[in-house]
């Protein structure tokens, strides 16, 4: 274990020298990252608004952050010891309040802890294959289709359903499959063009993103439905 962290090191520390522009792109993540906790914190403690906004402001913001990684060329290894170092943050902030914004609701989850592994998962996983929009395209519809499910569920669920103790609105889930199913036609669309397959595969996505978020317990979502978007969308197109 030991002699792998240190080989990890010194594959990270060979990332950083690599490219001259690296510390300018991991200033410009940690900017974005840093001004989403601003305002979310700032919308916590200034305003006292519903802790559920300023959550979904750092769950949607943070989220968010994948493009940049993308579009910036961040390295893999910095990648995943950020989703590391970002999974204790929270874990640690589940006993400590360092962040309200993000557990400041009520209830005691590891959503932000399992989103955070997430992240590092997809990006182990794809980053060296040199298909980082698969990784986008699973946080993304977590993000996007998580957050506006949620918040729609909670303004206008009027028609409610349980599954396993949990409830859940029709009017939620809609949203899930419809947000999920423009998040991956709009990454997958300029990657491999407009054809039949890429809109069935955005169309499975979408179906199996829902299905996920519908059975998932206790903030578990927040892997499974990254995770599994990412790869129903790689395996349909390795098969198409």
């Amino acid at each position: 274990m030991v002699s792998y962290f240190i080989h990890y090191c010194e594959f990270m520390l060979s990332d950083l020298t690599a490219n001259p522009n690296i510390w300018l792109h991991i200033s410009l993540v940690g900017l974005w990252l840093a001004l989403v906790l601003i305002i979310a914190e700032g919308l916590n403690r200034l305003f006292s608004v519903d802790p559920e906004i300023s959550r979904k402001v750092v769950h949607i913001g943070t989220g968010n952050v994948i493009l940049l990684a993308w579009w910036l060329d961040i390295p893999a290894s910095i990648g995943i010891a950020a989703g590391v170092l970002s999974a204790a943050i929270a874990l640690i902030s589940l006993k400590v309040p360092i962040l309200p914004s993000v557990n400041s609701v009520g209830r005691q989850s590891l959503g932000t802890f399992f989103y955070a592994i997430s992240i590092g998962i997809l990006i182990a996983c794809f980053w060296p294959r040199q298909q980082p929009h698969y990784a986008a395209l699973g946080i993304l519809v977590m993000t996007w289709g998580d957050g506006l499910a949620a918040t729609i569920g909670q303004k206008f669920g009027y028609h409610k359903y349980q599954i396993w103790g949990s409830q859940k609105s029709w009017e939620g889930s809609l949203t899930m499959t419809l947000t999920s199913f423009i998040i991956s036609t709009l990454i997958l669309l300029p990657v491999y063009g407009n054809t039949w397959q890429i809109w069935s595969i955005s169309l499975a996505v979408a179906l199996g993103a829902t299905l996920l978020e519908m059975v998932s317990q206790l903030g578990i979502d927040n892997l499974t439905v990254p995770l599994g978007s990412a790869a129903i969308a790689f395996f349909l197109h390795q098969l198409s």
